[in-house]
Parts: C-alpha cells; sequence; structure tokens
C-alpha cells in the first residue's frame, strides 16, 4: 500500500469522523430545541391551568362588574367550558294573596323566553292554601324529579312546604312578598266586591255588595274580622296544624324561624321594586333583565282593586286592638327590617340609585398548582 493511498484514506476517515461530530452536535442542538420547547409549554399550559382556575373560582363567585352584561345561557355553559349545574335551578313563589304577587309573576313569565326557564301555576282545588299530605309528597317528587321543566319558577297561593321532610336531596330556593297586614285586608275585602283592573269583567263573590270596609268594621261584620288577619303568617309557618290557629305565637315564631333560614328573599309589596333588583342581583340566570321590565311601568302596576276607599282612623284603631293583629303586624316588621339589612348588604346608594356592591370576596392561596 502506497504511502498517497495511505494518507488520503486518513483524509477521508477524518472528513468522515467530523462529519459525525457534526450531526451529533446537530442531533443533541435539536433535542435541547425540543426539550426547551416542551418545557416552554408545559409552562405555558401550566400557567392557562392556573388561569383556568382563577376562571372558576370567579364563576362559583361570579364578577359583579361582569354581572349585568353576562347572558343567562353563559350560566349554563361558563367560561372555559365551565358546566355549571344551575339547569336543576327551582325557585318556588308561594304567593300571599294581595301583595302585588299578579305584577310580579308577570314579570317571570316575560322573562322566562328571553332568559330560557319555564313558569308553572300551582292550583290547588277549591283555593285552598294546604296541600294534604299525599299532594305534598307528589309536588315535593314533582318539582325534584321534572327534569324537562328545569328551570323552573313554580308559583301559587299555598303555605311553605319543607322538602326535608319528604327525603328529598335537593332544596327549591323560596321567594316571597308580604304586606301591610292592613292594608293587605282592605284590598282583599275591595277585591271581593268590586274586582280590579287586571279581569274588570269577571264578577267576584262579593259583587254588587256596596258596604264600605268602615261600615263592616262598625258592625263587625266576617269579611273585615280581624282573624281574617291572619294569612301571612301561615304562609310562611307551614302546614302544621298549630299555623292556621289565628293568634298563635308559636306559628309566628315558626313563621319568622322559616323567613330566615328558609327563604332566598322575603320583599315587601310598598318596595317591590327593590326586591326584584335583589332577585337579579342574587339569582341573574332566571331575573337578569327583571329591573329594567319592572321600572319600564309595563309590570309594575299590573294589578289594582277597584274603587277601595281609604279607611278612617278609628276603623284601624279598632283593628289595631286585636292580638291577631299585634301578632301579623310584629311580622311583617320583621320581615321588612330583614329585607332592608339585605338591600344594605345588596346595594350602596348613590345619588338616589342603588348600585351593586362590588364583590366583597376572591379565592387565593389554591393548591395544589
Amino acid at each position: 500500500m502506497s504511502v498517497q493511498y495511505v494518507m488520503k484514506l486518513r483524509l477521508v476517515r477524518g472528513m468522515q469522523g467530523r462529519q459525525l461530530v457534526w450531526a451529533a452536535c446537530i442531533a443533541a442542538s435539536f433535542l435541547i430545541f425540543l426539550g426547551l420547547h416542551f418545557q416552554g409549554e408545559i409552562s405555558r399550559l401550566d400557567d392557562a391551568r392556573i388561569k383556568l382556575e382563577i376562571t372558576l373560582a370567579k364563576l362559583q363567585g361570579e364578577d359583579p362588574g361582569r354581572r349585568n352584561s353576562r347572558t343567562p345561557s353563559e350560566y349554563i355553559q361558563g367560561d372555559a367550558g365551565y358546566v355549571t349545574e344551575v339547569d336543576d335551578l327551582v325557585v318556588i313563589y308561594n304567593r300571599v294573596p294581595k301583595t302585588g304577587s299578579t305584577s310580579f309573576a308577570g314579570v317571570a313569565y316575560d322573562l322566562c323566553i328571553k332568559n330560557k326557564f319555564n313558569v308553572l301555576h300551582i292550583n290547588i282545588t277549591k283555593n285552598f292554601h294546604v296541600m294534604s299530605l299525599a299532594d305534598q309528597m307528589r309536588f315535593a317528587n314533582n318539582v325534584t324529579n321534572w327534569h324537562a321543566k328545569k328551570p323552573a319558577f313554580y308559583h301559587g297561593h299555598f303555605a311553605y312546604i319543607e322538602f326535608s321532610r319528604f327525603a328529598i336531596s335537593a332544596r327549591p330556593i323560596y321567594i316571597n312578598v308580604i304586606r301591610d297586614p292592613i292594608e293587605r285586608l282592605i284590598s282583599y275585602y275591595y277585591f271581593l266586591r268590586n274586582g280590579d283592573n287586571y279581569r274588570p269583567y269577571l264578577k267576584r263573590r262579593r259583587s254588587g255588595n256596596k258596604e264600605t270596609f268602615d261600615e263592616c268594621v262598625s258592625k263587625d261584620g266576617s269579611d273585615c274580622d280581624p282573624e281574617n288577619l291572619w294569612i301571612q303568617i301561615p304562609f310562611f309557618c307551614g302546614h302544621a296544624a298549630e299555623c292556621w290557629i289565628p293568634g298563635s305565637r308559636w306559628a309566628l315564631e315558626m313563621a319568622k324561624l322559616n323567613l330566615v333560614q328558609q327563604y332566598l328573599v322575603v320583599g315587601v309589596t310598598e318596595e317591590l321594586g327593590d326586591f326584584v333588583a335583589v332577585l337579579e342581583a342574587a339569582l341573574p340566570r332566571m331575573f337578569t333583565g327583571a329591573t329594567d321590565l319592572f321600572n319600564s311601568g309595563k309590570k309594575g302596576h299590573l294589578r289594582k282593586t277597584t274603587n277601595k276607599i281609604p279607611p278612617l282612623p278609628e276603623t284601624i284603631s279598632n283593628l289595631q286592638r286585636s292580638d291577631v293583629w299585634k301578632l301579623e303586624q310584629e311580622f311583617y316588621d320583621f320581615a321588612k327590617e330583614h329585607f332592608h339589612a339585605v338591600k344594605r348588604r345588596t346595594f350602596d346608594i348613590k345619588k338616589g340609585y342603588m348600585m351593586e356592591k362590588i364583590q366583597q370576596f376572591s379565592y387565593e392561596k389554591i393548591r395544589p398548582r
């Protein structure tokens, strides 16, 4: 083998060695690049996960700054694809007669298509305000399992029903409105005689009776008997027999307890617009747009009793001597004070307008990352 051939062979082998080194370097660089790329992607995904956790937290404790701009459907399909259980929402409005309940129910009917929920009226035979035990069980089961009609807003003139008695885990949200007891009785008295502007041509039970409320009280008539004041307490007390005994102190205390523990919010007729505003803030899934609708005047005063004559001072004094009135008035004052506390914690009053308060809590120290 010649020296020249050996030199060429070494040169070729040297070039091949350098090519292998370069190839190894390129491969190593590529692997390093891939490693850095994947590390960056992992970091980006981790950041995205943290942002998602924050988003979920905000969805659970809804950001008030976005609440008024959020559409009801967004409460079903939240940000980042988060699906809530809001479609199981059931609200029960066991409306007390002559408290403005038709006006408020009209708001729900006007919103149900836009906000994608169902409204169902509960009609009890012969206008009874209580159900049999069997009917209570049926109603509780229907409300819980009638998924085709969820989210649902049920309303009707019936007493509070405690769902936990029937071993049902899903509990509805109760709301209601009450009214000054004497004002409510006077309104009902004239309603039985003159009807209202909602269905003016419908004849009522006392149609044609021209006796005024003052004349009725002076004669100790049955339609103005102070025991007829006993309606708001039993509606909140429930179906227990004691609830329907006029003047029962036990029924009053049970009604107070249920109002605080079992009802999301209870408004008063004299501040019905504020009640609507509180509901829109607390239950935007169902009541988004309710305040604007109510304030537009279309639903704010839907139903008015016809020819209602204001009573004389002595008529009021006569009724106020009744023990039944004293308990009903105590309940009304209690409910009104509680509602005012709810409003103060929900809104700031600025230049005569109610502005929803900024969220007072936040989520932090979320682990694991």
